[in-house]
């Protein structure tokens, strides 16, 4: 690839990772409107982003590891165009059963996210903290984003509106992948059987990805809880917003995660603990303050953006970490890491809508609070080497 393209390859691969990701969260905020539009319960409409972050988990362990055997290039555009083709296909159907099965199909086919990210480490590993965190601060934004870009466009044309519009942006990432994205050796050459073999061994191999995968699962698993549950609290009494409304809150969102990346500078000097203490303690603090003011509105603005912080600044940590431990295994160091993450995602989704049917936002607060001192303690027990 010539200096002229090259220069181009880390903010495309940024915009198209957050493009594709997006997929995966369209129907958080927009659950109250599919759910009456099709005739169904909010605690039915809250499986689709649950399914959603299940097939994300289930294409980073079976597909992923495929990016250190295969060409990723050609990988990463086989999946993002049936991802086009099953947004359409989800912007037409109305059933639960095929809506469900259509969000798990999303989940998979968003994976290509995750193959691009360990590329950046590649490309520079002198730089790789700060390639990893623009690219993860892609993903972030494309997180973060889809809240607001849903909630505009369902207020504006209805909520199948927002995935034929996803489909257009998904359909520009595949042209400017196919111009831009550089062609990376793959260097594995066993078969698939060994490939995921060889990525189960790195569990046992390496303490650290341990150690840094749990912790992603429970920070993650928080951040998804808490957007589900904000969705149903900000449409209801007392503020009963409208879907446009509660996606701005995505916008506050954005600015945390625009911030993390420094968090990724730091992890390159070696400050890696110093890092996660403060970024736990951010989760914790957000939480506290909401718990303390669970009505104020500018302590709820204040908790977005530093709990968005505290969460994606843990990750991209996280990544600067693992990312050292085998040049050669990128992809299947990222299956470990974002399978377990995502597993997170899919719990925290479900303990949080079961503590918001329990217990409404209070008790959605609480689950998240727990969890952030369990993650705490692993934050500790990871320093002392005893995890």
């Amino acid at each position: 690839m010539s200096d002229s393209r090259s220069k181009y390859a880390i903010p495309v691969m940024s915009f198209s990772a957050g493009t594709i990701v997006a997929n995966v969260y369209y129907s958080q905020p927009i659950l109250k409107q599919i759910a009456g539009s099709i005739g169904a319960t909010e605690t039915t409409v809250g499986k689709i982003p649950m399914l959603a972050q299940i097939g994300y988990g289930a294409g980073m362990f079976f597909l992923l590891p495929l990016g250190d055997k295969v060409n990723r290039r050609k990988l990463i555009l086989t999946l993002a165009t049936l991802l086009a083709v099953f947004l359409v296909l989800f912007a037409n159907v109305s059933s639960p059963a095929l809506l469900y099965s259509l969000a798990l199909l999303t989940g998979i086919c968003s994976s290509p996210a995750q193959i691009i990210l360990p590329m950046a480490a590649t490309l520079g590993t002198e730089n790789r903290g700060k390639n990893v965190g623009i690219v993860f601060s892609g993903i972030l934004c494309g997180i973060i984003g889809s809240r607001i870009l849903s909630g505009l466009l369902t207020d504006l044309w209805g909520w199948r509106s927002v995935f034929i519009a996803s489909a257009v942006l998904v359909i520009i990432s595949i042209i400017l992948l196919y111009l831009f994205l550089p062609a990376v050796a793959p260097k594995f050459s066993g078969s698939y059987t060994n490939l995921i073999a060889s990525t189960l061994q790195l569990i046992k191999r390496y303490k650290t990805l341990r150690q840094a995968a749990l912790l992603g699962a429970f920070c993650f698993g928080i951040f998804c809880s808490f957007w589900t549950t904000l969705t149903f609290h900000l449409s209801g009494a007392p503020y009963n917003y409208s879907s446009s409304t509660i996606g701005s809150f995505g916008i506050i969102a954005i600015g945390g995660a625009l911030v993390a990346p420094y968090f990724g500078r730091l992890a390159d000097r070696g400050q890696v603990f110093k890092n996660l203490y403060i970024t736990v303690g951010l989760l914790i603090g957000s939480i506290v303050c909401m718990l303390i003011f669970p009505l104020s509105v500018p302590v709820l603005v204040g908790a977005v953006f530093f709990l968005d912080i505290g969460v994606q600044a843990t990750q991209i940590t996280n990544f600067t970490r693992i990312y050292a431990l085998d040049e050669e295994a990128h992809s299947r160091l990222n299956t470990v890491y974002m399978t377990t993450y995502f597993i997170g995602a899919g719990t925290g989704t479900f303990f949080g809508l079961l503590s918001w049917t329990i217990g409404g936002w209070h008790g959605a607060l609480l689950q998240m609070l727990l969890w952030s001192g369990i993650a705490l303690m692993i934050v500790y027990l990871s320093k002392k080497e005893k995890l």
